[in-house]
């Protein structure tokens, strides 16, 4: 399936998406601080994301075992610093998603890092299994930071 296109236009169009991804989740990201969190919102994000491993029944996107480690490695790291930028607030009777001047930058790091990545390892490792590895590396970054978000959330939501 993968192998009719040359590889540099699949690289060039999943660093493109990934851009648009990136910079669409930053948006969403500031503009849902500017209303309540609840559990729901919470938990959502990871659920609808488990459905990219279906991306794992094609033989393009499989990786090996120890690629499964190393970017799920990376993804807990990365997961440290969301989880330590994202703090809650009572505001108006309702629990909000406290405003973080370093959010921001930290996405956009992620972003460029990961794309940086993506070129560094696009030269010895197949275009799809890098795609794999990222969503690898993606998921183990939301699940630690959404079950931090949703533990902190539900201490905060006793004292309201």
């Amino acid at each position: 399936m993968l192998n009719t296109i040359p590889s540099q236009y699949l690289l060039i169009g999943s660093t493109v998406m990934a851009i648009i991804m990136g910079t669409f989740v930053m948006f969403v990201r500031m503009r849902a601080q500017k209303k309540p969190v609840n559990a729901r919102k919470i938990i959502i994000p990871p659920i609808a994301m488990s459905t990219g491993a279906l991306m794992f029944i094609f033989e393009e996107f499989r990786v090996a075992p120890l690629q499964i480690v190393e970017a799920t490695a990376i993804g807990l790291i990365f997961s440290t610093v969301l989880i330590a930028t994202s703090k809650f607030e009572v505001r108006e009777g309702a629990i909000f998603l406290k405003r973080s001047k370093a959010f921001f930058f930290i996405l956009v790091g992620l972003l460029v890092f990961r794309i940086v990545l993506k070129l560094i390892f696009s030269n010895s490792l197949d275009i799809g299994e890098l795609g794999g590895m990222f969503w690898i590396l993606a998921f183990a970054m939301l699940v630690p930071w959404r079950i931090a978000m949703l533990w902190q959330f539900k201490k905060l939501e006793k004292t309201v």
